[in-house]
């Protein structure tokens, strides 16, 4: 299932409007959020809070006062690290290699509940079959136990690479989810790195996309 991720003003104009409901009951203005984060004009905060119900983390209702409230009282946003990309390195997950975070829904992760996730953008075409496209960002879980289909980064002799896990007649490969890359059947070493939850589709430029 494809993820969409908030920007940093994304995310504290959201934040910003769930601490005013909370702590005063009532959803705060377009010209108070205005002030708050010092835009020049109203019509920068209706921008933002039109993305921001079109991403699906706010329902406004025009017609009354104040009109706009969270679609779940409940969000909570999460950080999730990007460890660089894939299959380009990733030997080691430190703090080191952090290039960023991604901010999603905490529910919409899929993720088990006490499962550490982190995220990797992806380089390469291997995987366009299973709509997974050069840019975008792979949210995985950092657990060992795979089932045989799962979509997975994997360290196979000594290289990183995101492929689908299969099982056949007793032994593992991977299978790459586009006619012109062939399966990787391990000489030596298979090790797990993270199964695949969600995805994050990559932005488009905002010229691409008006050419629709």
């Amino acid at each position: 299932m494809i993820k969409i991720m908030l920007t940093e003003r994304q995310r504290g104009i959201l934040e910003f409007i769930q601490t005013e409901q909370r702590e005063k009951g009532i959803t705060p203005s377009t010209r108070e959020i205005q002030h708050h984060f010092g835009f020049a004009s109203q019509t920068s905060v209706m921008q933002y809070l039109s993305t921001l119900e079109r991403k699906g983390f706010l329902d406004r209702h025009a017609r009354k006062a104040r009109a706009l409230i969270t679609p779940v009282q409940k969000v909570r946003i999460t950080d999730i690290p990007i460890y660089g990309q894939i299959p380009a390195g990733m030997a080691t997950l430190t703090e080191q290699t952090i290039e960023g975070h991604v901010s999603l829904d905490a529910r919409s992760v899929n993720a088990s509940k006490n499962g550490r996730t982190f995220a990797l953008r992806v380089r390469g075409d291997s995987m366009i079959d299973a709509h997974i496209l050069d840019g975008d960002i792979v949210i995985l879980e950092d657990r060992k136990d795979v089932q045989n289909g799962d979509i997975v980064a994997a360290l196979i002799d000594g290289e990183t690479t995101l492929k689908r896990y299969v099982m056949e007649h007793g032994r593992p490969y991977l299978k790459a989810e586009n006619p012109l890359y062939p399966n990787l059947v391990p000489a030596r070493e298979l090790r797990i790195q993270g199964v695949m939850v969600s995805l994050v589709r990559k932005q488009m430029p905002s010229s691409r996309r008006k050419r629709g």
